[in-house]
Formats: structure tokens, sequence, C-alpha cells
């Protein structure tokens, strides 16, 4: 999720401008949803489903769910649940990568090669970036049967995460 990028409140603010843009871009194109995630709702369901993992995720990286804009990006935090990706940099490179190799679309690229500069130009980020990571991503991507503007969480909720990575056919990371 972009809204745990980094520590700096510069970058934060910065990002949170981009996605409120965003937002009044996609609502201009009539492109904007109703609210999907509803973390009251994920939290009450029981230990081990992919809706309470979703729930928990959030909570462990202490974020709130996507709740305004466009259907990807309200799901956009269920691509980490379910690729196992982090919320860190280079996680949110990787998950890019992954929806590439899904489903290739210019915005994800766009996406991707944004990261990649931010990445590249942040001196102070510790972990390094390797296109082995980018390519094994990109890979699961390929091999699954994943299509981020199709799927419907929603409806797996109550499902076991494992049940829902072999629906999709998302390897193990």
């Amino acid at each position: 999720m972009m809204q745990s990028f980094t520590n700096s409140p510069n970058s934060a603010h910065r990002i949170q401008k981009f996605l409120d843009l965003l937002d009044r871009f996609t609502e201009v194109k009539g492109l904007n949803v109703a609210q999907i995630v509803d973390i009251e709702k994920l939290i009450s369901l029981p230990h081990g489903t992919f809706g309470r993992t979703w729930a928990d995720f959030l909570n462990q990286n202490n974020l709130q769910p996507f709740i305004t804009g466009t259907r990807r990006k309200q799901l956009h935090d269920g691509v980490h649940v379910l690729t196992g990706y982090a919320t860190d940099p280079i996680g949110e490179a990787e998950v890019q990568a992954f929806l590439l190799g899904a489903k290739f679309t210019v915005a994800n690229l766009m996406l991707g090669l944004g990261l990649l500069r931010m990445i590249y130009t942040n001196l102070n980020y510790p972990k390094k970036l390797t296109w082995e990571r980018l390519q094994k991503a990109y890979q699961r991507g390929c091999q699954s049967n994943f299509d981020p503007d199709t799927w419907q969480p929603e409806l797996l909720w109550q499902l076991s995460l494992t049940d829902v990575q072999g629906l999709f056919c998302v390897v193990k990371n």
C-alpha cells in the first residue's frame, strides 16, 4: 500500500496528493466506485480467512483501507495479501511487477518505473532491489490466472488465503 512508503512526512504528503489527484481524475471519468472494503466486516471474520488476513495485514502495517477511487485502487491491499509482498517501496515494486505479469497495462508500467526511480534516488533506503526480484514477481504474475480488473475478493473473504491463492494460481513467494 502506498500509504506506508516512507517515514518522511514530505514523501507521505506527495503520495497522498498523488492519490487525491488520481481520485479526482477517475471521478471525472466516472470510474470511481462505492466503498468495497469494510474493515469492521473483515475483522469480524474468523482467523485464517482471506478477509481476516486482509484486516490483520492492514493492522500489522498500521494502514487504513483505501475506501475511495476505482475498484482496482480499493483492492490494492488485497494484492499484497495474495502475493505476500511488503508495503515498503520494494514490495510495491514487486506488486507492480506481478500485476504487469498478470495483466500488462501502461498504468502499471508507469507506476513501476516511478517506484524504481524513487527507490534508486532515495539513498537512505537500506534494502536493495534486484532485477531478479522484479523478474520473479513478474513471472509469478505471468503464471497466475489473476486479473486485477475483474477479481472479486468480496466474494472470497470467507475462504482461506491458501484457497484464494489456489483459485488464482498464485504460487508461494
